[in-house]
Parts: C-alpha cells; structure tokens; sequence
C-alpha cells in the first residue's frame, strides 16, 4: 500500500507542478495564433512544391541512367 500512496503522490505533485507551470505561459491572441499557422501553412506549401521538383527531376535522371 506504501508504494501505490508513493506513486500517487508523486503524480499529485507533478500534476500540480504542470497547472502552476500552465499558469505562466503567455498564450497568444487569436490574431496571432492565426497569423503563426498561416506562415506555417505557406512554407510548407513552399517546401512541398520544391520537393515535388527535386523528386520529378531525381527520377527523370535516373530513368535516363538505366534506360
């Protein structure tokens, strides 16, 4: 019974660690919030699309390497 009292506890007290720590963040407004994914979303697209040609022109020298 000790060790299960122990376990609890310690988890108690991370539990309250977590919210305390949650209390101190600064969490962004809904225009930044936005702004953040919107950047997020036009670099990916960004990276997307270059990679998309890498791959198109990787396997258009490697056909012309084994044909």
């Amino acid at each position: 019974m000790g060790k299960i009292q122990s376990v609890i506890s310690t988890v108690r007290h991370f539990l309250s660690e977590a919210k305390a720590e949650l209390k101190k963040v600064t969490w962004p407004t809904p225009k930044e919030a936005l702004a953040s994914t919107s950047v997020v979303i036009v670099v990916v697209v960004i990276v997307s699309i270059f990679l998309g040609i890498v791959d198109f022109g990787l396997t258009k020298i490697v056909r012309l390497v084994l044909s």
